[in-house]
């Protein structure tokens, strides 16, 4: 009979074990929160069960939803005018459901093409576009350049009557991210998936905000979504019950991505209790300096996105202009050290470092001494 594997339950093993993680997402999770979920998991609270296994409409999941909400309240400094939702689905489903909610008929809505995904979110406009005789409107793209850069505002062919623009502010996939909001005079919708909370954000240029958390601020399953009131008020009417954003900004209409809120109201108070947006966004700062610092040194290493619009979160490199089998080599003895996730997305190749919020400084710090070395022997 197989017996049962022996655990070491106590925090510096699990620290041991944990390796420096650099995946694009599911992203990394601060350390604190891991122990403290694993601790409370099986019986949370004297409840006498796992928060998984009670009623979403209970005096303790409200709890936990209600903390989470003034977590994010507090952040991002939302006044009572915005409704906070977490939705299931993802970010892809808000691709389709921004526009099925906003898109007037007859007219239109701005979309800044900068990556694959804002490439989903026009699709899915227009697929709604097509029965009202309206369409999306690209303002801007950097398709040509195989999206390495973020347009100059300058550039943009903004529409004089567009419902909203909607933007994706960091680029997973390309290793870019807009340095500064749009300041334009329609309501911004952003997919802010990877880069939420890694800094301050003017809320007040926004009428919807969404990101999965997944990337950023808990474990997948839970897509936030930040509406603010005078914005829904544009929404058309006759809309599916679940596609409707009032339906979800009315009541808790069904059962929510319950242990993924759980995690993220955890995450959410070790953001608060690190300082916030303004300290987290010095540390990520200071963690892409030390990153591109050491892929700008010298011609070994390669950045692939514009200088102007390297993203903070999603760092993305090649070796020797490409070189394929070197770059597989030094994903594998990465691997070796301890260093996890670092090959680029399928459809670019190429080597990425994913460093949000929860990856710490000692991580970015040994990547860099790993890069060092490996272009010492292989230079």
């Amino acid at each position: 009979m197989m017996q049962p594997v022996a655990y070491d339950s106590t925090p510096a093993a699990a620290d041991h074990k944990r390796l420096h993680n650099f995946s694009a997402g599911p992203g990394t999770l601060p350390l604190e929160v891991m122990l403290e979920v694993r601790d409370q998991l099986p019986v949370y609270g004297d409840l006498g069960s796992s928060i998984m296994e009670i009623s979403h409409r209970s005096p303790a999941y409200t709890e936990v939803n209600e903390r989470a909400v003034a977590h994010l309240r507090t952040l991002l400094g939302l006044g009572d005018d915005w409704h906070v939702l977490f939705l299931q689905g993802g970010a892809s489903m808000q691709f389709h459901q921004v526009p099925l909610n906003f898109l007037p008929e007859g007219g239109s809505a701005d979309y800044l093409n900068t990556g694959s995904w804002s490439k989903k979110a026009i699709k899915e406009a227009q697929i709604v576009g097509q029965s009202r005789n309206a369409a999306p409107h690209v303002a801007a793209s950097s398709e040509a350049s195989n999206f390495n850069y973020i347009p100059e505002p300058a550039t943009w062919d903004l529409s004089p009557d567009a419902a909203y623009l909607h933007y994706t502010s960091n680029n997973t996939i390309f290793g870019t991210e807009f340095a500064e909001e749009p300041d334009v005079d329609v309501p911004l919708v952003c997919d802010a998936s990877s880069d939420f909370l890694s800094r301050p954000m003017s809320v007040e240029r926004y009428g919807l905000i969404y990101a999965g958390a997944q990337k950023n601020i808990g474990p997948a399953g839970a897509t936030v979504v930040l509406v603010k009131e005078d914005f829904l008020q544009q929404r058309r009417d006759g809309l599916p019950t679940m596609l409707d954003y009032r339906t979800h900004t009315a009541k808790l209409f069904n059962t929510p991505p319950v242990f993924a809120v759980y995690m993220i109201e955890k995450v959410l108070r070790w953001l608060q209790n690190l300082g916030g947006l303004p300290a987290i966004q010095k540390q990520n700062e200071e963690k892409a300096a030390r990153l591109y610092g050491a892929i700008d040194a010298t011609d070994f290493y390669q950045g692939t996105a514009r200088e102007d619009s390297r993203s903070k979160m999603n760092v993305t490199f090649r070796i020797k202009g490409g070189d394929e089998d070197l770059e597989a080599r030094f994903i594998q003895e990465a691997k070796g050290e301890g260093l996890l996730a670092l090959k680029g997305y399928r459809s670019v190749g190429g080597l990425r470092a994913s460093i949000y919020n929860a990856c710490a400084q000692e991580s970015v710090e040994a990547l860099v001494q790993f890069m060092q070395e490996f272009e010492r022997t292989n230079g």
